[in-house]
Formats: C-alpha cells, structure tokens, sequence
C-alpha cells in the first residue's frame, strides 16, 4: 500500500514515515503543498496524508485542486487547531477524514485502513436532490437558478444530507460526520442547524426537502417527492 505523506514539519514526517514503513506501507513524504500536489497527480496513491498548515499551497489548496482534477484519492487531513471551521472546511473541499494533532499513531494507521478499504470510487460533481444543487468542489448550492449562501457548518450538513440522499440519518450519525466523532455537547445542535437549512434550501421555495422522521432523525428528499 502506498501512501503520500505531505508535512512541513520534517521531524514529525520522519516519524509517521518510520511508523508506517514498518507498518507495511510504502510512504513517499514532501514538505509543502506544491511538491504533495505535483506527487499526488503525478503518482498513484491509495490515500494521502495532507496536513493543513504548509507552505507555498496550503492543504485546503490542494485538496481543492485535487477534486477539480478528478483526483480522488482517499485524503486524510491533519490540523493543529481542533476547531469545527477547520474540519468542515476540509469535509467541503473533498477530504474523506481528519486527525488533530496531536495524534495517537494507532489511530492514524487505523484510518488509513478504513479509508483504503473504502477505495476512491470516482464521485459526481455536483450533488442533487429535485431542483437542489450543490458543488462541493467549488462550495456553492443552488436551489434551480438561485444561489443559497451558506455558512461552513450548514454547507457540510447540506453536504452530508445530499450524499445520503433518501436515508434516514440520526442524529448521532450528523455529529459524527459533520461536527466531531469525540463531541459532548447538546444534541440538539443538530436540530438547530437543521432549522437554519430549512430557512435557507426550503422556506423561501415553498418546499420541503429535509423531512423529520419522527424518532430516527432526518431525511433529505427530491422536492417532487416531498
């Protein structure tokens, strides 16, 4: 299994690079976000580690360029700074998952494993549900010909609502994907965010996309079968 490994901090590549090569992976490392970029379309990967902080391009950068090449290695993104903007930012953009550093190295290989298992399955460019759209390439939505501004929490809800289209999704499941795995405050954050998309994506439509089933949690659907 190869992995891409992009990390300005050379002293941490060395050690993650040492980890996985005895782990069994073949790890290729590059300090900034030109060099990752250059490798990451020049090579094939079965994942790519992507911290966020690197010079000349920037992990988002990359990440972003990857996606819009039709590059779809799965990526997992390392921050410094546990913040939900970092992670959504990442999600929009086309990352599959994301460490904070500082990480338990046990945990990192078992997320590689996850996301190689998964494997990269070439996915759509645009994202729909009746006349609801949504780039997360280029992180716009359109409802028809009409752009809907969203923040980064509610455009990764919008995101992971579309890409489990017709399911019923929990709560939990929301946290998870959307907010944090470790996340202990109120769940019912999840509730309110759902009330800022429906003012956004549905009210001002006459329409009704996001369902509430009662006891589960939440459902996205075409607006001709809403």
């Amino acid at each position: 299994m190869r992995i891409l490994l992009v990390e300005d901090e050379r002293p941490l590549a060395e050690v993650v690079r040492r980890g996985l090569s005895r782990e069994g992976f073949v790890v290729d490392v590059f300090h900034d976000g030109e060099d990752g970029l250059w490798a990451a379309t020049e090579s094939t990967y079965d994942a790519v580690v992507l911290d966020i902080m690197l010079p000349k391009l920037d992990g988002y950068q990359v990440v972003s360029r990857l996606r819009e090449a039709g590059v779809w290695t799965p990526t997992l993104m390392l921050t410094a700074v546990d913040g939900e903007h970092d992670q959504a930012e990442a999600f929009n953009l086309g990352a599959d998952d994301y460490l904070t550093k500082p990480f338990s190295f046990v945990v990192l290989v078992a997320r590689l494993h996850a996301l190689i298992r998964r494997g990269a399955p070439e996915r759509p460019v645009v994202l729909r549900a009746g006349s609801l759209s949504l780039d997360p390439v280029r992180r716009r939505a359109h409802r028809g010909d009409v752009e809907i501004s969203l923040t980064a929490k509610e455009f990764a809800l919008l995101t992971f609502l579309m890409q489990h289209k017709d399911e019923v999704v929990t709560k939990t499941a929301v946290l998870e994907s959307v907010w944090d795995p470790a996340y202990d405050g109120d769940v019912n954050i999840v509730e309110v965010y759902i009330g800022y998309l429906r003012r956004k994506i549905d009210v001002p439509f006459s329409v009704t996309s996001i369902e509430t089933v009662r006891g589960a949690g939440y459902r996205l659907v075409d607006t001709d079968e809403a």
